[in-house]
């Protein structure tokens, strides 16, 4: 199949590389081409706009940092919409609001596209090896029909409902994790006087009922944070934490509902991303708290 590829930060090079070592033709487009290298060495063909991405495409996956940027690669003068869409898929799997995404399905759907919405869950690992979770909203027909193609990329495929439905379910999913990185780093300020070696507490955390699946996957890297102070690789970055918050609180405020400790969390991790944590991964969180807890 023709795939291409609007976005290639970590994840988009993960999954180019990915649906390469299944025999897919993969064309890439970023807006910093630099960026775009990485896919480029795996064997991904350049497309110089996203236009001419969607030219040599039958499906255009969609890895974009965030609403803006939604607007940006779509409707721009050379953007995916400006061309010959009639009949290629439009697979946005960007983590946007519910009503971004519902937007995007009657923009494409207007010239004659097809738009299934699938954010994921996961991180670069899961990507490389086709074991990301996909959260679907779309026709139900459209989304049977593209689902091979997910399969491929995921270990499990969830079609939740119409446009909007997949983002809603990827908020709900994160909105756990979000918190916990600020519960947990508030745990481990209450054991700090022990002087306990950090990979001991992880490791006691994860076979307990304070770990959740995060730190079974993750313990030994967020282990090797807390020692070395700094993360050797960026999964979640803060600023894309502070992000998906805001989404939920604002989808939250939509339907009418409260979500005191999310917004709590929020107010620290605005804190941290102001401090100058934003690029770093989000285990830094739990460094940062325990040397500005008592300032925040």
């Amino acid at each position: 199949m023709k795939i291409g590829i609007a976005g290639t930060g970590k994840m988009g090079t993960a999954i180019a590389g990915r649906l390469l070592s299944l025999g897919h033709e993969v064309a890439v487009w970023n807006r910093t081409e630099a960026r775009a290298e990485g896919a480029r060495k795996l064997g991904a063909s350049w497309a110089v706009t996203p236009q001419a991405l969607v030219a040599c495409s039958e499906v255009v996956i969609g890895l974009l940092t965030d609403e803006q940027a939604l607007d940006e690669v779509y409707l721009s003068a050379h953007g995916l919409l400006s061309g010959a869409t009639q009949g290629k898929v439009f697979l946005e799997m960007s983590t946007v609001s519910p009503l971004k995404q519902q937007e995007m399905a009657k923009r494409v759907e207007a010239v004659g596209g097809i738009y299934i919405e699938s954010p994921v869950g996961g991180s670069i690992g899961p990507a490389k090896e086709g074991k990301l979770m996909a959260f679907v909203g779309g026709d139900a027909a459209e989304v049977q029909k593209i689902k091979p193609l997910l399969d491929q990329m995921c270990r499990r495929v969830e079609h939740v409902g119409a446009h909007g439905s997949g983002s809603m379910m990827k908020l709900a999913i994160n909105l756990p994790l979000m918190v916990y990185w600020q519960t947990l780093a508030e745990a481990l300020s209450l054991i700090q006087p022990l002087g306990l070696e950090p990979k001991r507490v992880i490791d006691i955390f994860s076979d307990s009922s304070g770990g959740p699946n995060v730190l079974k996957n993750r313990g030994p890297l967020i282990a090797q944070t807390m020692i070395d102070g700094r993360s050797g690789t960026v999964n979640v970055p803060i600023d894309t934490v502070v992000k998906d918050i805001r989404s939920m609180l604002a989808h939250a405020q939509k339907l009418g509902v409260s979500l005191p400790l999310t917004s709590q969390a929020l107010d620290v991790f605005s804190c941290a991303e102001q401090m100058g944590l934003g690029p770093a991964d989000s285990s830094e969180h739990l460094v940062w708290w325990q040397e500005h807890n008592s300032s925040v």
